[in-house]
């Protein structure tokens, strides 16, 4: 009868979990899920064509002007026209970093790198809006270190 009697208990536990479902924890903010909201405004884009301090060390240069209608594909590259190191004179546009002219093995070649040719997967433009996180980077000559040399 007690055997029975824990079989009986054990199989309405097991049921009675398998019936009650656990709600997830809610991943999302206040906003109901499905519900839309008014996309913010987009943001203007920075085209002073002047070159900005990087935020953080070895980031790639920010491009300063619009690049909206530049073709960027597997037969052209619009950046190339001015950036190239054959072309940045009559352009006045600063020449791409010898790296780009590189292998991964540190092979010199004599075009853009394929690894490098696609300039907007590290390179962007600037938008006019606020850090969505603060920015403490100090340049080493904001922190007293003085250039190799200068003693």
């Amino acid at each position: 009868m007690a055997i029975a009697a824990g079989l009986l208990l054990f199989v309405a536990t097991a049921a009675i979990a398998q019936v009650v479902t656990q709600t997830p924890p809610q991943l999302e903010g206040p906003t109901p899920p499905m519900a839309t909201d008014a996309a913010a405004p987009l943001p203007k884009w920075v085209v002073d064509d002047q070159r900005k301090m990087r935020a953080y060390p070895d980031q790639p240069p920010i491009i300063p002007h619009s690049i909206e209608g530049y073709e960027l594909s597997v037969n052209a590259n619009r950046c190339l026209s001015c950036h190239k190191r054959e072309f940045t004179q009559d352009s006045g546009a600063p020449m791409i970093s010898v790296t780009h002219y590189m292998t991964r093995e540190g092979q010199m070649l004599a075009d853009v790198s394929p690894r490098r040719y696609f300039c907007t997967a590290c390179h962007v433009p600037q938008a006019d809006t606020r850090p969505l996180v603060p920015n403490g980077f100090r340049d080493m000559s904001e922190m007293g270190v003085k250039p190799a040399g200068s003693e």
